[in-house]
């Protein structure tokens, strides 16, 4: 009745909780009626009289208890349910017997998993309590599995989110992001320095400054083995001797105002990397305790008496030559040459004509991103100068360069008439007629060569900043268009983009 009015309320579209099902298992009709009558209205009954039907009975439907009786013609009740206990190991197995002997239970509980034992003669409310507390058994343990299972899931899930911010990390700060050109100079070097990350020794970095020394080492320590441990990086260039101690090794109480102690970036990089830029502007006392840092992994906090221990990667970058300073006596040649253990040299972009145009637009894809502003590119005549350009600055200079061209750009992709007048006046090319400028100005050559040079770059920036508007330059440089004309006829300057000005027509 308790089952016909569940499906019933399920008809009538109530949300019913789906009852559970118990199996009953006697070879005696009466004792399966018994039990069913003083379960079914709290649980939905399935009845077995011996081993087979049980088990179809197992195989068809989802059973949460089931209660057997032990004597049965064939297979006790034991034997049958150390078979359901390694089939459906979930299924709370309660046995009925008329034995009490001890040995006998222990024997059930081992062999069979007996959660639930029941004497006969039974009584039906007594059934009744071990059903529910069966059925309230296989819940829980249902909840547990569960939980168990989400909180693998959860845990997997976590992991799998900070191996993607930790290779996000990897792929924003890594050799990744040193960008080059497949014939680059760079590129041997980055494999030297892919190679060196592995291992754990310290490493210099030499080159001139800009050309992305502190980048380098952010990669390399990306690369290796401490990549999920801190990295730091100092600048000794104008610091004091004193300050620069502090920063780098920490000072105790009373050292510094406030009364408080610093933990120092010797400290605070312990199992990750320390980049020290600036080791050529390091004085003889700071070189000493980075060679003791370096010797024996320990040093002393300002103030402080004790010693301290840390287990870092240092890597060192330099603008100057030490090993010139080692011989001039201005540098430790054992600091030298303990850091030295990886030399790594970092070409100027001068010598990477090959990589400013992808430097360029990466610096611009950038700069147009963080500012807000829609830019595509760069013309080939802007890609021209900037090519041909030295760079002293180096990438420095490059990225400061991009970002007022993007300014005062107007349109998307960005002209060469954007680019600054020191770039446009620099020689064009390996073999233009400007490029022996700077060697004719000091060469023994007559006041008219000199002049028409400087000449010769004076028209080239002031019609690349006009468009090549012709009657704008000639209006600026104070010439008659046919007098300009002239001068770019007898010097050999044409627009690079062969385009023909509205002037010109006229």
């Amino acid at each position: 009745m308790a089952g016909l009015a569940a499906r019933a309320a399920a008809g009538n579209g109530q949300m019913t909780t789906p009852r559970p099902t118990v199996l009953l298992i006697d070879d005696e009709p009466h004792s399966l009626s018994a039990m069913r009558m003083a379960l079914e209205d709290e649980f939905d009954c399935l009845t077995a009289e011996d081993a087979d039907s049980a088990l179809k009975r197992m195989d068809e439907e989802w059973v949460q208890a089931v209660i057997c009786d032990q004597r049965m013609p064939g297979r006790t009740g034991v034997d049958l349910l150390t078979e359901l206990r390694e089939r459906w190991p979930e299924a709370v197995r309660i046995l009925i017997t008329g034995y009490t002997d001890p040995a006998a239970m222990a024997q059930a509980i081992n062999d069979a998993g007996i959660q639930h034992f029941l004497t006969k003669p039974w009584h039906p409310e007594q059934l009744l309590v071990v059903v529910r507390n069966a059925t309230q058994l296989f819940g829980l343990a249902r909840e547990n599995e569960r939980m168990a299972l989400e909180m693998r899931f959860l845990a997997s899930v976590s992991q799998t989110k900070l191996e993607k911010r930790r290779s996000a990390l990897r792929e924003g700060m890594g050799f990744e992001t040193l960008l080059c050109s497949p014939h680059s100079p760079m590129r041997s070097l980055i494999d030297a320095a892919r190679h060196y990350a592995s291992f754990d020794v310290p490493v210099l970095l030499q080159g001139e400054a800009g050309t992305g020394r502190c980048r380098l080492a952010r990669a390399m320590h990306f690369a290796s083995l401490r990549s999920d441990k801190p990295f730091h990086a100092i600048n000794l260039a104008g610091m004091t001797e004193d300050l620069a101690m502090v920063e780098l090794f920490g000072a105790k109480r009373g050292i510094l105002p406030g009364g408080v102690n610093k933990i120092g970036l010797a400290q605070k990089a312990d199992r990750g990397t320390l980049f020290v830029e600036g080791m050529d502007h390091a004085t003889p006392a700071l070189q000493l305790a980075l060679w003791r840092l370096l010797d024996e992994g320990s040093f002393s906090p300002v103030g402080g008496q004790e010693t301290l221990t840390t287990n870092l990667r240092l890597i060192a970058g330099t603008g100057a030559e030490l090993a010139r300073r080692v011989a001039d006596g201005a540098f430790r040649p054992d600091l030298y040459y303990a850091l030295a253990v990886a030399e790594l040299v970092i070409p100027p972009l001068r010598a990477r004509r090959g990589d400013v145009a992808i430097l360029a637009q990466a610096f611009l894809d950038d700069l147009a991103a963080r500012h807000g502003k829609s830019a595509q590119g760069f013309t080939p005549a802007a890609l021209e100068f900037l090519e041909n350009y030295d760079w002293p600055g180096n990438l420095r200079e490059l990225r400061n360069e991009v970002t007022r061209m993007l300014i005062f750009a107007r349109s998307p992709m960005l002209g060469a008439e954007l680019i600054s007048r020191a770039i446009l006046q620099a020689p064009p090319s390996d073999t233009g007629a400007d490029r022996s400028a700077e060697g004719l100005m000091t060469a023994e050559t007559t006041l008219k060569d000199r002049v028409e040079l400087i000449e010769m770059r004076i028209l080239r920036e002031t019609l690349t900043r006009h468009r090549w508007n012709k009657s704008r330059a000639a209006v600026e440089l104070g010439l008659s268009r046919v007098g300009l004309r002239a001068k770019l006829d007898r010097y050999g300057i044409a627009d690079p983009s062969d385009r023909v000005t509205e002037d010109e027509e006229d």
